[in-house]
């Protein structure tokens, strides 16, 4: 791909206690990505997204598994389960590395 993805940084609300309890009450559709593999992950959670990349990066099976390089290189917030797995499968559905590509950068760079 040539481009290495810097994962989103978590702002200073992950670390405030009142942003915390907010949080708790979201759901999150996240992309990783993996420079070893040069693949993309989607995926829906309603953990922190720190811990939830931290299973990922554990011993576990999965396609995860497969590489410990994984990154979190975007993610949205959502207030209801169901518009967090709506969006994950509008991705996933997309089958295109070059749009998830583009919505990486749109959100990098805007």
């Amino acid at each position: 791909m040539g481009q290495e993805y810097r994962p989103a940084t978590p702002t200073k609300a992950f670390l405030n206690k009142k942003a915390f309890f907010i949080l708790c009450n979201m759901f999150f559709v996240y992309i990783l990505y993996s420079n070893n593999l040069d693949q993309f992950y989607i995926g829906y959670t309603s953990m922190i997204l720190e811990d939830r990349l931290r299973r990922h990066l554990s011993s576990h099976k999965g396609f995860t598994a497969r590489a410990k390089d994984w990154k979190i290189v975007y993610f949205e917030t959502f207030e209801n389960k169901t518009d967090a797995i709506l969006r994950e499968q509008e991705i996933k559905n997309w089958k295109s590395k070059k749009r998830i590509i583009e919505l990486i950068s749109k959100t990098n760079n805007g």
